[in-house]
């Protein structure tokens, strides 16, 4: 049963990892792309850690410490960091797509300035 469980964690973060990476590729501009690679960094990786750590748990029978912090690292980062150099591309002027219906960091921006 432990294998099943470790192997779900496995494929289902090589599958999100994978489905980002096609994302990078396919999608338009900066801030879409920006989606795809931290959605695929924290849930992906995110996905093959805990199984890993599972695999040690139950496998090997022991508590990997470094696993865990490599988690929540990747948890805590990954969006940040998406988020600040959306924001910084934002802020130097990169467009968005035509086909964006909205954007509404500049309307915000906007609206504090008056």
């Amino acid at each position: 049963m432990t294998e099943i469980v470790i192997s779900v964690f496995l494929i289902i973060g090589t599958f999100i990892t994978l489905s980002g990476s096609l994302g990078i590729l396919r999608f338009p501009d900066v801030y879409t792309r920006l989606h795809a690679s931290t959605k695929a960094s924290t849930l992906g990786v995110a996905g093959i850690l805990i199984g890993a750590f599972l695999f040690m748990y139950f496998d090997v029978e022991i508590i990997s410490g470094k696993l865990i912090l490599g988690i929540i690292f990747i948890l805590l980062t990954a969006p940040v960091s998406g988020h600040m150099i959306s924001r910084a591309a934002h802020n130097t002027g990169v467009e968005l797509w035509d086909g964006s219906i909205k954007d509404a960091y500049s309307e915000e921006k906007q609206d504090q300035k008056k």
